[in-house]
């Protein structure tokens, strides 16, 4: 699939080397059809990080997809310049009046604050509530996902006695919804939290349907609402090395972190990691590009309302 971005975004190069095809403004204006619109609120410390895994993941789709970045007002990034922030993202307020065919709300480094002591919980409710109108479908994913949980429907994370952290192994629940169309019975798929959305809650809510869970690591993929809403508890994004990342930053910064479950062969933080979910995560985001937003939206943005879905549940 064709991911149209910014001419000088720096992950463009990064997928080409891939072998990914990425197509800037000046060759997407010459085609004739309309392109996916895709808002990505990245709310992850290290922006181009997230922007290159989300990139990626999107690209396994024959469908054109058009990505705009967002960010918060409410919350200056440490992490990333603002030279990069003020090139490549926008506002809420600079989209309000949009619409768009997806949205993906990314994962945050926030899980251990309770959500109203977050510094932009009033704008992510905010943004939520506009999605409802002005979105096809929105992808939350971990943090975004527990946030969704508790704004929508009320049911609160709590913490966990231990730092949820490697890749873990899910089953397929529901195989009637083509969100997991193809998935293999058991798959794989990185976590990375402190906190959980307790399973019982989300099965006895009776808007959400589960779709994947795990044993270990809890409800990996709900839906709801036909589709408008999807929450990701976990990180099938992440690429080979994200974890290991995260492993040695907090080593060097002398936190307290234990060896990815499952991630590293034989244990060996020496040898390089096993890449054992990227076919599922490429799965899921092509799934959800084709069955909730390609097949539903209308050609005409203008015409999204919450009336106008319901096609797959």
């Amino acid at each position: 699939m064709p991911i149209k971005t910014q001419s000088d975004l720096p992950a463009k190069e990064i997928l080409e080397n891939e072998n990914i095809f990425v197509m800037d403004e000046s060759r997407a204006i010459h085609q004739d059809i309309r392109p996916l619109q895709v808002l990505i609120l990245n709310l992850m410390p290290v922006k181009q990080d997230t922007e290159l895994q989300l990139l990626r993941a999107l690209s396994n789709s024959p469908l054109q997809v058009d990505v705009t970045f967002m960010n918060t007002r409410s919350h200056v990034s440490k992490n990333t310049s603002a030279n990069h922030l003020n090139r490549f993202y926008i506002s809420f307020e600079e989209v309000r009046d949009r619409k768009f065919d997806g949205m993906i709300v990314t994962g945050a480094p926030v899980e251990d604050i309770a959500f109203e002591e977050v510094d932009y919980w009033e704008e992510i409710c905010e943004i939520f509530d506009w999605a409802e109108t002005h979105v096809t479908s929105t992808l939350h994913i971990c943090w975004a996902a527990q946030a969704g949980f508790y704004h929508y429907y009320g049911i609160n994370k709590k913490q966990l006695p231990q730092k949820l952290f490697g890749v873990y192994e899910h089953k397929v629940s529901n195989r009637k919804i083509p969100l997991v169309r193809g998935f293999d019975d058991i798959f794989l798929a990185p976590h990375s939290r402190h906190t959980e959305t307790p399973a019982a809650d989300i099965h006895a809510c009776k808007e959400l349907t589960v779709l994947a869970e795990s044993p270990v690591a809890g409800v990996f993929l709900a839906i709801a609402e036909n589709g408008r809403k999807i929450f990701v508890n976990g990180h099938p994004e992440y690429d080979r090395y994200t974890l290991d990342k995260e492993y040695h930053r907090d080593l060097n910064k002398g936190i307290p972190i234990q060896l990815p479950y499952n991630y590293y062969p034989q244990d060996n933080a020496g040898e390089r990691p096993l890449l054992q979910w990227r076919s599922h995560s490429n799965n899921l985001y092509s799934n959800w590009l084709n069955y909730y937003v390609y097949q539903v939206t209308p050609y005409d943005l203008d015409l999204i309302d919450e009336n106008c879905f319901g096609m797959w549940i």
